[in-house]
């Protein structure tokens, strides 16, 4: 073999590395209702990364109950980001060391670009004037609710009913007792929330689905828009939605700064504005007065605020044996 074949082949194979390493796929495992939102976010990041680069890159979803997904990830799903609607599910995945122990500190806003809140969504016209909390414990009501053992959807849905009778100045039994009256209504706990509403529209299961505000826009493009009408209580939880970077599979695949980049550009106006379409609440000042009259004004608590934090109201609530499982019998 001459010289000047040799040297060909060197740049041949020299060039083939360069592309595959210009060729990055990126592995995004995330919450049920986060899908349509993360569609729209990886087709702007796309573009955003090959004009920041030069590179190409590929993003690639997985989505379901955030609890399973967060198990998953544990067990070797190989994600190089996490994009949860819980703080429980990431801080499970740092006990275990997957993802950094200081993660709520590697990124703005505790690591959470976007927020989001219960609100119910009832049949078009609202057959069974439901209004508030209250109208969820009524005889012949049906309630359609994540299993919050299953899904941060469902944990939210509990903690901001039980949030609710506290604000009211009630107490944790009298809490308690509302929560169980609730889950009398339920005829079966769903696995996420995608498999909520797909009961709920799908199988027309129910009066009432308690989801995250931005469930809203995915049925109105899923269904059609006028399918259901949203109902916003007159108190709610702040919901969270965390992101990380999985430490152990970017260490093994090379792609920390993407990673990186890809979780910083939730921050950007871009994807704020997209957060906003999707019913997401913005972190970005100007972004959420532009979008004043999407998100409906509401009397709003913390996590932090009523229970501590979420590990706490996981510790209590939602572990087994705890406060859910005394409340919630099966039928």
């Amino acid at each position: 073999m001459n010289a000047r074949i040799k040297t060909l082949i060197a740049g041949l194979a020299l060039a083939a590395s360069g592309f595959a390493s210009a060729q990055q796929t990126l592995l995004n495992v995330s919450y049920d209702v986060a899908r349509e939102f993360y569609k729209d976010i990886n087709a702007a990041f796309v573009p955003y990364y090959k004009k920041q680069t030069g590179k190409d890159v590929k993003i690639e979803q997985a989505h379901g109950g955030s609890s399973a997904q967060a198990r998953a990830v544990a067990d070797g799903l190989d994600a190089d980001v996490v994009t949860m609607n819980t703080t429980t599910d990431i801080e499970f995945l740092a006990d275990r060391g997957v993802v950094a122990k200081d993660w709520a500190k590697r990124f703005p806003d505790n690591a959470s670009p976007t927020t989001s809140t219960m609100l119910f969504l009832v049949r078009n016209g609202n057959p069974k004037g439901i209004k508030d909390w209250d109208d969820l414990i009524k005889p012949g009501v049906q309630v359609i609710v994540v299993n919050p053992k299953t899904g941060g959807n469902g944990r939210y849905a509990y903690l901001a009913a039980w949030g609710y009778i506290k604000k009211k100045g009630g107490t944790d039994a009298q809490a308690a007792e509302f929560l169980g009256k609730l889950y009398k209504n339920v005829p079966v706990l769903a696995r996420g929330g995608r498999d909520a509403t797909t009961a709920f529209l799908q199988r027309n299961t129910g009066d009432v689905l308690i989801t995250f505000e931005s469930e809203v826009e995915s049925v109105n493009k899923e269904f059609g828009a006028n399918k259901v009408d949203p109902v916003y209580p007159s108190i709610s939880i702040v919901a969270e939605n965390p992101v990380a970077v999985v430490e152990r599979t970017v260490a093994k695949k090379g792609t920390a700064e993407l990673a990186k980049t890809y979780l910083n550009f939730l921050y950007t106006d871009e994807a704020q504005e997209i957060a906003a379409k999707h019913y997401l609440r913005p972190h970005s000042p100007a972004v959420l007065k532009k979008y004043a009259a999407t998100f409906k004004p509401i009397k709003l608590f913390t996590v932090h605020e009523m229970f501590g934090s979420l590990s706490e109201a996981q510790k209590v609530h939602f572990n087994d044996g705890g406060q859910f499982d005394k409340l919630y019998t099966v039928r």
